[in-house]
């Protein structure tokens, strides 16, 4: 359908009604794309879109002994006067393995709460040889959280 000059809005020009669909569709898509970003930034803002956790920070190393038994030594970190427990898994088995002083092997750290804080520089050795096994430490800490803190294949 054609318009005449006398209704077009620019004299001189004819305008056909499709003219005007591609950009009111244009528009209706700009709107809707604000709208959608504006939704998600505000959930985001607002916290709906869920926390995240945070991690602990305590800093450890291990290497092994002469003996072939993996060594951890602290290092430091934040969070260290909060960890109420530390254990190793080997090789990802499920069972809960206890860690020693390595001046008094009979002496568990796991589990032990006189223990703990645990102290920068302490060494603490695993009750089994590391050589070819997978060590992951694993804390406890007083909120209730547990974190894997290292995970070494020797």
């Amino acid at each position: 359908m054609k318009i005449q000059n006398e209704e077009a809005v620019s004299p001189g020009k004819a305008v056909t009604t499709e003219d005007a669909v591609s950009p009111v569709i244009g528009v209706i898509l700009m709107v809707a794309i604000t709208v959608i970003l504006a939704a998600v930034i505000a959930a985001f803002v607002f916290g709906l879109a869920g926390t995240t956790g945070s991690s602990k920070n305590v800093g450890l190393t291990m290497g092994t002994d002469t003996a072939g038994y993996a060594t951890v030594t602290v290092q430091g970190g934040s969070d260290l006067p909060s960890m109420t427990d530390v254990y190793y898994l080997m090789d990802g088995a499920p069972t809960k393995k206890d860690f020693v002083y390595p001046y008094d092997p009979s002496a568990t750290v796991t589990g032990n709460s006189t223990a703990f804080p645990l102290t920068v520089g302490q060494v603490i050795n695993t009750t089994d040889v590391a050589t070819d096994h997978k060590i992951t430490v694993i804390a406890q800490f007083s909120d209730g959280s547990t974190q894997t803190l290292l995970d070494r294949q020797f």
